[in-house]
């Protein structure tokens, strides 16, 4: 079986408040320079010796001061071995042989490319998302993927063309009850967006902050044709209410002639009066009265 490797676990650093080691070794180079003057006056090797050392020592003291800004982290490591995380903010002092690799612990912002996918009727979409995420572990971010920033990108750009063939980009008959679309439903697809994000940077130690559609529409090769679908479907969906509109005021007003003895309708005068009012109340333009002076029998 192949070898697998655990993720990296972040884990803090020891290092110490460096304005005082800056103090031991300014002190140590000064007290290096007098002895290097004391010598040239005495003229003996065992002060430039001392002179030396306390050089060595002070440029040491000073190697191993590094400085960090609030939600800024600093990596060490030591002969290639993972030493820790140190998140404190100001001057630090560590081990001036560690390697110190500073990473960004801010919130960043991923405005993906427009994708041109297929959504889940097979029908060509534009799509685009906004992201915003920042680093949770430093040691996954640092150790377990190449590059996370291009990681980052990649699997992003990957989850919104998962999310695009997953939903219709609008409502239909061939949708289920309650299903959700990419134009209807935005707040459980931004959800299902974060949730599937969240799983994919996991391995990079990436934290999801936030995520959302920012570019939603057809293609432009049928964008035309889904209007005209649209339209055609707002104007169904009108002309519906309108009918059910009237047929209910219809019936208000036959009740109430009916309830108040206004005038006696026998069925061809109900009939006849039905089929004027629903004429006046659905017509798309203005009615014009025609006055009838006779009687509707022979």
């Amino acid at each position: 079986m192949p070898a697998t490797t655990s993720p990296s676990r972040e884990r803090p650093a020891r290092s110490l408040n460096g304005y005082p080691l800056v103090a031991v070794g300014l002190a140590a180079l000064a007290a290096a320079l007098a002895l290097v003057v004391a010598q040239a006056a005495a003229e003996t090797f065992t002060l430039l010796a001392a002179a030396i050392a306390l050089a060595l020592a002070g440029v040491l003291v000073l190697a191993g001061l590094y400085m960090l800004l609030p939600n800024e982290a600093a990596l060490l490591t030591l002969f290639g071995a993972y030493v820790g995380t140190d998140r404190q903010a100001g001057l630090r002092w560590a081990n001036p042989l560690a390697r110190k690799r500073r990473l960004s612990l801010r919130a960043r912002n991923l405005s993906g490319n427009t994708l041109k996918v297929n959504d889940k009727r097979g029908n060509p979409v534009e799509i685009g998302a906004v992201v915003v995420w920042r680093v949770r572990d430093s040691a996954q971010a640092a150790f377990d993927v190449d590059d996370f920033e291009h990681y980052v990108g990649v699997q992003a750009e990957a989850a919104v063309r998962h999310l695009a063939s997953a939903y219709a980009y609008d409502d239909g008959e061939d949708l289920a009850a309650g299903e959700h679309t990419l134009r209807g439903g935005m707040e459980a697809v931004s959800a299902a967006l974060r949730a599937e994000l969240q799983e994919r940077f996991q391995a990079a130690g990436v934290e999801v902050l936030d995520a959302k559609l920012s570019h939603l529409a057809y293609a432009p090769e049928i964008a035309q044709v889904m209007l005209r679908r649209q339209q055609a479907e707002a104007i169904i969906g009108a002309r519906h209410k309108i009918v059910q509109g009237a047929v209910a005021m219809v019936e208000d007003a036959l009740r109430a002639l009916s309830e108040r003895n206004v005038v006696q309708l026998d069925d061809e005068r109900r009939a006849a009066m039905v089929s004027n009012l629903l004429v006046v109340l659905c017509a798309d333009r203005e009615t014009q009265p025609v006055i009838n002076t006779g009687t509707l029998y022979p």
